[in-house]
């Protein structure tokens, strides 16, 4: 028999995010997305690309422990569509594998120890097209997913998105549904590394984990509007709702669904300098005196624009305000067009 669980944190790389410029608004740009990266936010957004473009990000995170790297394509059809193909690795190298540390004679024995990784990969393939109505569009996102623990274990997974987006009097608005069919994972485990960790620790791990995951739904709806003052400075902005149908710890909770709002503001100057600022994940912490706490993300970012190059940075994490570790994030697009 082929056990499954439904998990609130199954294939969590997949929500960290691309694009600099994105995590400097705290994730708020479902509605406004509208270039390469909109593969990953929404699909919808790539019917607004003119041109071939390409997108590269690096970021690390826990202190340099872990390494995400992303890479996108993105090319319009005709007029009224576009598709785009996607990269996602995040992996942490050069783990240390002690389970045959210790020989049976009960010897420490250091040149038994291995060196192995924990990668997760996420390959996309999307496809977006303006429909009859005047500034409605849809995406769809098929995802191909890859999970690899050392010798020990391997997945292969598969998921599909659907987002859509709808411009009116400079409101623009977007929903992106996630996972819509429950992503799953199927494992595969080495029974004899499985029982190298059964003997490493007496007692302890003994149990077989689930062979099958699914990754439940997520909504992300946004709400977006640009201002132009002067015709050299604008502000764009944001605000989106992210909703989970699990109970978490989320600013509003339920049994049937959690809800997190992030707000992102974007200011550019003559259309060449970009400075961005965003608050999210709300979360309602417990802590030791059994008190709750608010705490929030904020990130900020700058970008640099020329021609048909975009240069990104952002900064999250900031203060620690969710006991996690700040990240330091780059990332690059590139317009096509300028080498024609």
């Amino acid at each position: 028999m082929v056990s499954q669980t439904s998990r609130k944190y199954s294939n969590e790389f997949l929500n960290i995010g691309v694009d600099a410029s994105a995590l400097g608004m705290s994730n708020a740009v479902v509605a406004s997305s509208n270039d390469v990266n909109s593969g990953y936010w929404n699909p919808a957004g790539l019917v607004h690309i003119e041109d071939s473009e390409i997108a590269i990000m690096h970021s690390s995170y826990f202190a340099n422990i872990a390494n995400y790297n992303y890479i996108a394509f993105a090319m319009p059809l005709d007029d009224r569509s576009s598709v785009g193909l996607s990269l996602i690795r995040f992996g942490v190298d050069d783990i240390l594998d002690t389970t045959k540390l210790i020989d049976q004679q009960g010897v420490i024995n250091y040149d038994r120890i291995n060196l192995f990784s924990a990668v997760d990969y996420a390959l996309t393939f999307s496809y977006a097209r303006r429909l009859p109505i005047t500034g409605l569009n849809y995406g769809v996102n098929a995802k191909v997913i890859r999970r690899i623990i050392g010798d020990f274990a391997s997945s292969w997974g598969f998921g599909l998105d659907v987002g859509i987006q709808f411009e009116s009097n400079d409101w623009k608005f977007g929903l992106m549904a996630r996972d819509i069919t429950t992503t799953f994972n199927t494992w595969a485990i080495d029974a004899d590394r499985l029982q190298d960790i059964k003997d490493a620790i007496p007692g302890q791990n003994q149990e077989e984990p689930e062979a099958t995951e699914l990754t439940l739904p997520k909504l992300q709806l946004g709400m977006s509007k640009l201002f132009t003052f002067n015709h050299d400075y604008t502000l764009r902005t944001e605000v989106d709702v992210i909703c989970r149908f699990e109970e978490n710890n989320d600013v509003i909770s339920s049994s049937v669904v959690s809800i997190n709002p992030a707000l992102g503001l974007e200011f550019g100057y003559t259309d060449l300098v970009f400075f961005r600022a965003g608050v999210g994940n709300f979360q309602n912490e417990l802590q030791i005196d059994n008190s709750q706490s608010l705490t929030f993300q904020p990130n900020f970012g700058v970008g640099f624009k020329y021609k048909g190059l975009f240069l990104d940075y952002a900064f999250t994490d900031i203060g620690d305000q969710s006991a996690a570790l700040y990240s330091n994030v780059f990332s690059l697009k590139i317009d096509l067009s300028i080498f024609r």
